[in-house]
């Protein structure tokens, strides 16, 4: 039987008192984490390590221990953190109704169009780079798995993940295009077919 022992549960066994911030404020300070790194390893030391290092039993203690071994680790990310929320302050005021409709435009109509027709840009890619045409499949095409052509080379276009499920039953005959979605776009693995 598996059982979920919340953070509130935890912090409530342990008489460790949870701070009360106003409605909004925690998510932005984590935001603002995000974008600083403010808690990284090198900011504030790797903290698996430390707490296994740390022999200890209370929170008073590690808090003790902590600030020896690192004294300037919370002033530090506090300062990451604070000019961050400072450049995020600073942005907000330059939301206005045009920005967010540009923004909820690019998402629902860009966005969810590119990101359904990247088979065709990872077709004209890859036939770019053979020196070559390509299409799309046709529907019976598609049956097969074969989601375009390079040149007269049948391919399927799969996620990353797909090479890690060994297990599937699926098996395609043909030469496979393994993408990976990053930040700014997607990489493509092109090697079946180089």
């Amino acid at each position: 039987m598996k059982i979920k022992i919340t953070i509130e549960e935890i912090r409530k066994n342990l008489d460790i008192e949870t701070p009360e911030f106003p409605k909004y404020v925690a998510p932005l300070i984590n935001l603002a984490n995000q974008y600083a790194q403010g808690t990284r390893p090198r900011v504030v030391g790797q903290m698996s390590e430390l707490i296994q290092e740390f022999e200890g039993k209370t929170l008073s203690k590690w808090e003790e221990w902590y600030l020896k071994k690192k004294p300037k680790a919370i002033k530090n990310a506090t300062e990451k953190i604070l000019q961050k929320l400072k450049e995020l302050k600073n942005a907000l005021t330059m939301i206005d109704k045009e920005t967010v409709e540009q923004w909820v435009r690019d998402l629902v109509i860009v966005k969810t169009f590119a990101g359904l027709r990247f088979q065709e840009a990872i077709l004209k890619k890859g036939a770019e780079i053979k020196g070559t045409n390509y299409r799309l499949s046709e529907p019976e095409e598609e049956s097969k798995g074969i989601d375009g052509y390079i040149g007269d080379i049948p391919v399927s276009i799969k996620p990353h993940t797909y090479e890690v499920k060994a297990a599937l039953p699926e098996h395609i005959g043909i030469k496979i295009i393994f993408y990976r979605k990053i930040d700014d776009g997607i990489e493509v693995d092109y090697g079946e077919i180089l």
